[in-house]
C-alpha cells in the first residue's frame, strides 16, 4: 500500500521534512532547505514512549541536568508530565522523577527531523531525528501494512523491511545514548530499560500508524485504519494474519534439501501412500547481517534473539506462510509447534526440483541442493553410420545402408553406457544414483532413456543434421552428435581443404585466394560432393576451374555449360592458361562430341536443354554450370535438363547465388549436392521462410543455422575480402542527382495521377500490373521522354537531365582519352543513346540480347583494342561473362532493383586484370522513385550479404499510400 505523502520519496537524507499541523488538519510535505533553524526542544533529550495502539506513542523531551524546561509551541499539543527516568549510579542504576514536555507522534516527527541537520542538537534528539527520518522515507515508499493490536484494534505497521532498512534500523540503534531510551519498561521488577532496536522499530510503527490517518485519506470518516479513534475489529483476526505474511520483518527462509534416507531405485510403497523421499529443511537468514544463518529448529530450541531479534521466530514463521502461498505443500509446516523439516514425497520433490524451486526463489526463498547432487545430465541426438562406412563423400552417399538416429545421454558431458541407461530408464524416481553421485533426473530424460531409437536417417539428412549440429525431432529442435565416419566427414568439410601447389600445365601464375579456391573445390570434388563457386565477377573463376581440371587429370572431359555470349572468353581462356588441352564447341549446327576425350566441351544452356539426352549419354568426369543463376528455377526445362547429366563431379559458378529469395540457393546446391537441402517444400518451411522474414538478419539464429549447412558447399569470396582488395586497384562510386526538365516533370506527375486513381480501384494481379506498368513508366520517364512515348527517329537533346548529364561525363572522359561502358536496362534507350551519340560524332557501339555471338566477340575485341571508346550495353545481356578491362569509367544510366545484378555489370571491368583505377557513374532523377529506390537499395545490399533478395516484385505488395509516398514527385526545396 502507498500513500503520496512525499513529494520526492527518492530524496536524499539530507533534506529536511517538516511536518505541519493546522487543528485536524495534518499533511506532511518534503522540503528542501539549507539548514533548518534551531529549535528550544533540540537542546532537551528525546525518548520515546511506546504504547499498545502505535499511533498513541508519544516523544518526552526532558533535561539530564536539570535545567528548566522550554515553553512549548503555541501551536503545538505538548503537555507537561513527570517522566522516571533511570541513569548508571556507581556500579548500580537509580531511578528518578524529572519533569518532561510530551508530544504526540505527529507533532514530534517534524521537531525531531530538524534536530537531524542542528548542530546545537542533543545527541538522543538527534538519533530520534534519524529515525524520524527514516520512517519518512518508508511511509513515502509505500513501506506501510494493516494489521491489529494485540487486542484486535485497527494499527498500521512499517514494513515490509528490506535488508538495507534493517541495517539502518541497526544503525540507529547502535549510536543511541542512555538518555534516548532511559525510561524503563512498565510493570517490570527489577528495572529494565528496553532493547533501543525494539525501541526504534516500535517508532517506525507508531509514525506509520499515524501519517495515514488524516482527512485527507481516501477513507469514509470512521473506518478502520483511517480514523484516529481506536476500531476493534475481533473478527479480522485471519485476514490481519494473511496481510501480515507478506512482511519480512528482519529475517527470510531458505530450504536446505536433505537426501540422507533417500534409497536408490526404490519405487515401494506402504498402503498405498508414498513414503518420504527426502526432507527440506527450513533455514533462518537475518537480512541485516547475511552471514547470519540458523536452523529454524536451533532458533527455536536456542535463544536467538541475541542475533536475529526478539522477533525472528513470529517473522520465520510469517516468512514460511508467505512461501506457503507460492508452494502449498509448505503449508503442512504450519501445523506444527515448530516448522524445522517437511518430509517431501516423490512428486514433492519433482515439483520442488522444478518449477516450484523457481517460483519460490522469484518469492525470495531460495532451494539449497546437496553440495554432490549434480545437474549436468544431458540428452543429445546421435547419428551413428554402419560399420565400416568410409569417410569419404562418394561412398557416404553412394550408400544404401540408412544411418540410425539414437538418443545418447552424458553426465557432465561424459556419455552414460547402455547398462547406466538402463538402470536410468527403469528409475521412478527424481534423482538417482550414477557414477557415487547423486544426480537430477527430468522425466523427459527418462522418457528418451527408455525410447531410445529415433528412427533411421537418409545419408544427406545425416550430413544435415551434422554440419547445423541440430536435428527434427518430433516437430522439436534438438541438438544432433554426429560420430564415427559422419563425423569424420563433418571435421573434414569444416577444417577446410589443405594447400596444393598449382598443377602441372597451367600456364598461369594463380594468386594466393585463387589457389585455396582450387584446393577447395579440388576436396569436394574428391569426396564426391559438389560446390558453388560463387565469387564475385571479375575474380577469376574461370582460370580456377581450368587449374582444376588440370588437378584431376581425369580421361573424361569437362562439360562446361555457360550463356552463349561466354563461349569464346571460355575458348580462349583455356587455350591461354592451358594450351594443349583439347577443347570443343558443342554448339551450332554442326555439333558433334568426337575427339572430347580428356579435355573441354562447351555448350550453352539452350544447345544443353535440347540435346540433354545426347549429352547425358556421354561419361564425363566434371560438369561445369557457368553463371549458374541460369537455372535458378528448379522447375524450368533447362533446370531439369541439366540434372539429367550424370557427373561424378558437379561445379557451379555465379557471383551470384542469390538474387530474389532463397529457392535460387536451394536449387544450385541441390543441382551439385543432390538432397543435401532436402525436398524444396520442406527447405522454404525450414529455412526459407524463418530467414526471409527476419528483421535482424545479421543476428538471426535462422540465419546461423542455414549458413552452417550451406558454409562447406558454398565459397564466397568479395572484391573487398582481405587479402582479395590488394590485387585490384581503387574503386570509387557515384552518385549524380540530376533534375527533370519540364517535359519530364509534366510527363511524370501526369502517369501518378492517372494510374494511382486505377490502382485505387484494382485488386489482386490486376493491381499488381498496374502497379510494374507505373514503375516501368515512371523510370522510362526519367530516362528521356522519347522512350516513354517511343518517338522513333526523335529529337534527344534538351529533353532529358540525365542525358545532358551523360553528354558531360563523356566530354570529360574524351578529353582525357578513356574509356566507358554505359548500361541500361532497356534496349530501346540503348538505341536511343547510340544514335544520340552518332549524330554527335562520339565513336559507339552498341551490344544487346539480339547480337549474335561471333558479333560479341568482335565488339569486345573492338574496344579492349582502344578502337570503340563507348560501349553501350544492355544490362541483362551484357551484365556477366565479358572482360572489358580497358574502361576506367561505369556509367549506369538508370537502375536495377537489384544491386548484385548491377555489380555485377560494374565487374564487366571493375575484375582481375585491371590496371586503372575505376569510377562509377549512377545517374538518378532527383525527387523520383529513383530517389527512393536509391536509399531502398542501400538496405538491400545488407540482406544481400546476408544471402537474401526481394526483387522488384516487393513493390507491388504495397499499400497505396506507401506507394503513392514511394512514386510522387517531390520538388526541390
Amino acid at each position: 500500500m502507498r500513500f503520496g505523502l512525499l513529494s520526492d520519496p527518492t530524496r536524499k537524507v539530507d533534506d529536511a521534512v517538516a511536518v505541519g499541523h493546522g487543528g485536524d488538519d495534518r499533511e506532511v510535505t518534503a522540503v528542501r532547505t539549507a539548514r533548518p533553524e534551531a529549535h528550544p526542544l533540540h537542546a532537551c533529550a528525546a525518548v520515546f514512549l511506546p504504547a499498545s495502539l502505535p499511533r498513541a506513542g508519544r516523544v518526552a523531551f526532558w533535561r539530564p541536568d536539570g535545567r528548566p524546561l522550554p515553553d512549548p509551541a503555541p501551536h503545538t499539543t505538548a503537555r507537561t508530565e513527570t517522566l522516571t527516568v533511570v541513569r548508571r549510579h556507581g556500579d548500580g542504576v537509580r531511578s528518578r522523577s524529572v519533569p518532561a514536555l510530551v508530544l504526540p507522534v505527529g507533532d514530534a516527527v517534524p521537531l525531531l527531523a530538524a534536530a537531524r541537520h542542528t548542530s546545537a542538537a542533543h545527541p538522543a534528539t538527534a538519533c530520534w531525528g534519524a529515525a524520524a527520518l527514516h520512517a519518512l522515507h518508508l511511509v513515502a515508499r509505500g513501506r506501510l501494512l494493516p494489521g491489529l493490536t494485540a487486542d484486535d484494534h485497527d494499527a498500521w505497521r512499517a514494513g515490509p523491511l528490506d535488508a538495507d532498512d534493517i541495517a539502518h534500523l541497526r544503525t540507529v540503534a547502535a549510536a543511541m545514548p542512555y538518555e534516548a531510551h532511559a525510561v524503563p519498561v512498565p510493570g517490570r521488577r527489577p528495572l529494565r530499560l528496553p532493547e533501543p532496536e525494539a525501541l526504534v522499530r516500535a517508532f517506525l510503527d507508531a509514525v506509520a500508524d499515524t501519517l495515514p490517518r488524516t482527512p485527507a485519506a481516501a477513507f469514509a470518516a470512521g473506518a478502520p485504519f483511517a480514523a484516529e479513534a481506536p476500531q476493534r475489529l475481533p473478527r479480522a483476526r485471519a485476514w490481519a494474519a494473511e496481510a501480515a505474511a507478506g512482511m519480512d520483518a528482519g529475517v527470510r527462509v531458505s530450504l536446505r534439501l536433505d537426501l540422507s534416507s533417500y534409497e536408490l531405485f526404490d519405487t515401494a510403497r506402504e498402503g498405498g501412500d508414498e513414503r518420504p523421499a527426502a526432507a527440506a529443511v527450513v533455514q533462518v537468514h537475518s537480512l541485516a547481517d547475511p552471514t547470519l544463518v540458523i536452523d529454524a529448529a536451533a532458533l527455536w530450541s536456542w535463544n536467538g534473539d541475541e542475533h536475529f531479534g526478539p522477533r525472528a521466530r513470529v517473522d520465520a514463521v510469517l516468512a514460511v506462510r508467505r512461501a506457503a502461498r507460492v508452494w502449498p505443500p509448505l503449508g503442512r509446516l504450519l501445523e506444527r509447534a515448530v516448522p524445522d523439516v517437511l518430509s517431501l514425497t516423490e512428486d514433492e520433490l519433482y515439483e520442488l526440483l522444478g518449477p516450484a524451486a523457481t517460483r519460490l526463489d522469484a518469492a525470495g526463498v531460495t532451494v539449497h541442493w546437496p553440495r554432490e547432487l549434480a545437474r549436468s545430465l544431458t540428452a543429445a541426438a546421435v547419428v551413428r553410420p554402419a560399420p565400416g562406412s568410409a569417410t569419404d563423400g562418394t561412398s557416404f552417399f553412394d550408400s544404401a545402408e540408412l544411418l540410425r538416429f539414437d538418443w545418447q545421454l552424458a553426465l557432465d558431458g561424459d556419455p552414460l553406457t547402455q547398462r547406466e541407461m538402463d538402470a536410468l530408464a527403469e528409475a521412478h524416481r527424481p534423482v538417482v544414483r550414477l557414477r557415487d553421485r547423486w544426480v537430477v533426473v527430468d522425466p523427459d530424460l527418462v522418457r528418451k532413456a527408455r525410447k531410445r531409437e529415433l528412427g533411421l536417417l537418409e545419408p544427406v539428412d545425416a550430413l544435415a543434421a551434422a554440419l547445423t549440429g541440430t536435428a527434427e525431432v518430433d516437430g522439436e529442435t534438438v541438438e544432433a552428435v554426429p560420430t564415427g565416419a559422419l563425423a569424420a566427414l563433418r571435421d573434414r568439410l569444416v577444417a577446410g581443404p589443405a594447400a596444393i601447389a598449382p598443377p602441372p600445365g597451367l600456364d598461369a601464375t594463380l594468386r594466393d585466394y585463387q589457389l585455396r579456391g582450387l584446393a577447395w573445390l579440388d576436396l569436394m570434388t574428391s569426396l564426391g560432393l559438389g560446390g558453388c563457386l560463387a565469387d564475385d565477377m571479375g575474380l577469376g573463376k574461370t582460370v580456377t576451374v581450368i587449374a582444376l581440371h588440370l588437378h584431376r587429370a581425369r580421361t573424361a572431359p569437362t562439360l562446361v555449360v555457360c550463356p552463349a555470349s561466354l563461349l569464346g572468353n571460355w575458348q580462349r581462356e583455356i587455350r591461354r592458361f592451358a594450351p594443349g588441352v583439347p577443347v570443343l564447341r558443342f554448339h551450332g549446327t554442326a555439333r558433334t562430341l568426337d575427339g572430347a576425350d580428356g579435355g573441354f566441351v562447351l555448350t550453352t544452356y539452350g544447345t544443353m536443354r535440347t540435346s540433354a539426352e545426347r549429352l547425358a549419354a556421354h561419361d564425363w568426369g566434371m560438369v561445369v554450370a557457368d553463371e549458374a543463376q541460369h537455372v535458378k528455377n528448379p522447375f524450368s526445362a533447362t533446370a531439369k535438363a541439366l540434372r539429367t547429366l550424370p557427373a561424378p563431379a558437379r561445379v557451379a559458378l555465379t557471383g551470384t547465388p542469390v538474387e530474389n529469395n532463397l529457392s535460387e540457393l536451394w536449387a544450385l546446391l541441390d543441382w551439385t549436392t543432390p538432397g543435401l537441402l532436402g525436398p524444396l517444400k520442406a527447405f522454404r518451411a525450414r529455412h526459407a521462410r524463418a530467414v526471409e522474414n527476419s528483421e535482424e538478419i545479421e543476428n538471426d539464429e535462422a540465419v546461423r543455422r542455414l549458413a552452417r549447412l550451406v558454409r562447406p558447399f558454398l565459397l564466397r569470396r568479395r572484391k573487398s575480402d582481405p587479402g582479395i582488395v590488394p590485387e585490384l586497384p581503387p574503386k570509387t562510386e557515384s552518385d549524380h542527382p540530376v533534375a527533370l526538365t519540364r517535359e519530364q516533370a509534366s510527363l511524370y506527375e501526369a502517369v501518378v495521377r492517372e494510374t494511382m486513381a486505377a490502382i485505387e480501384g484494382a485488386e489482386g494481379i490486376a493491381r499488381r500490373g498496374l502497379i510494374m506498368k507505373l514503375l516501368t513508366s515512371l523510370k522510362q520517364i526519367c530516362n528521356h521522354p522519347a522512350q516513354y512515348l517511343k518517338e522513333q527517329p526523335a529529337r534527344l537533346a534538351g529533353r532529358s537531365g540525365k542525358l545532358a548529364l551523360l553528354d558531360e561525363l563523356l566530354d570529360t572522359i574524351l578529353s582525357e582519352d578513356g574509356s566507358v561502358l554505359v548500361f541500361t536496362q532497356y534496349v530501346s534507350m540503348a538505341r536511343l543513346l547510340t544514335a544520340h551519340l552518332t549524330a554527335r560524332g562520339v565513336p559507339s557501339q552498341l551490344l544487346h540480347g539480339g547480337t549474335p555471338v561471333a558479333e560479341r566477340e568482335r565488339m569486345v575485341d573492338r574496344f579492349q583494342s582502344g578502337e570503340v571508346p563507348v560501349f553501350v550495353l544492355s544490362l541483362k545481356a551484357a551484365g556477366t561473362g565479358l572482360n572489358l578491362t580497358r574502361a576506367g569509367h561505369v556509367v549506369h544510366y538508370d537502375r536495377w532493383w537489384n544491386p548484385a545484378v548491377e555489380e555485377q555489370a560494374t565487374d564487366r571491368a571493375y575484375r582481375i586484370g585491371q590496371t586503372q583505377p575505376v569510377q562509377v557513374h549512377r545517374l538518378i532523377a532527383e525527387g523520383t522513385v529513383e530517389d527512393r529506390i536509391a536509399e531502398l537499395l542501400l538496405a538491400k545490399r545488407a540482406l544481400a550479404d546476408a544471402v537474401l533478395g526481394s526483387g522488384e516484385a516487393a513493390l507491388t505488395e504495397l499499400t497505396d499510400r506507401e506507394l503513392a509516398d514511394l512514386v510522387s514527385l517531390r520538388r526541390p526545396s
